[in-house]
């Protein structure tokens, strides 16, 4: 195994959250964008980004390999939990009634 290998393991192992938040945050912008105006892409992309590793590793310390399904459909599940967290609860400033 060369050295680069671990690297680029590493590496495609988180882009996938990352991508993931890229995408969610630019489509709930998009479909939501007079909900979601006063909540700013890159804030929405780097907590969505955060969550969605924090669960990524902790799917892989629970289960000891990634790609489960269970941890992909938990990560889709706090990228809604984080999304409603930042913009739609209730008690947020701005949020819709």
């Amino acid at each position: 195994m060369d050295p680069l290998q671990p690297l680029w393991h590493w590496g495609n192992l988180l882009l996938l959250p990352c991508a993931l938040a890229l995408i969610h945050a630019s489509l709930c912008k998009w479909l939501w964008r007079r909900h979601l105006a006063h909540v700013g892409w890159w804030r929405l992309t780097l907590w969505c980004a955060a969550a969605a590793l924090v669960v990524e590793l902790a799917g892989l310390v629970w289960t000891g390999h990634d790609g489960e399904m269970s941890t992909y459909a938990a990560m889709i599940g706090m990228l809604a939990v984080v999304t409603w967290w930042l913009a739609f609860a209730p008690w947020r400033q701005g949020a819709p009634r």
